[in-house]
């Protein structure tokens, strides 16, 4: 897991053009939205679409569930790990 983790803070870096942040800076365990990382709404939806270019995974609304999915990298990692593997 700890490769797709690495695959998705780059993506993350990226795909919204995060100036003054490498890949190495984001933990994990840190949250992506409002606190952490600080990204918004506008950083999700563009995210969804990095995700399913990549790793033809489609986001398809903003459910209670998929919110819990965005919530750091790691449980990022566990939802497009168990996608990839469906």
């Amino acid at each position: 897991m700890d490769e797709l983790e690495r695959e998705i803070k780059e993506l993350i870096v990226d795909a919204l053009m995060l100036e003054g942040i490498s890949p190495g800076d984001i933990d994990s365990d840190e949250p992506l939205f409002v606190d952490g990382l600080g990204l918004d709404s506008i950083d999700a939806l563009e995210l969804g679409v990095a995700i399913r270019k990549k790793y033809g995974i489609r986001i398809e609304a903003a459910t209670e569930e998929i919110k819990a999915h965005f919530r750091n990298v790691r449980s990022l990692a566990a939802f497009i790990g168990a996608r990839r593997g469906a």
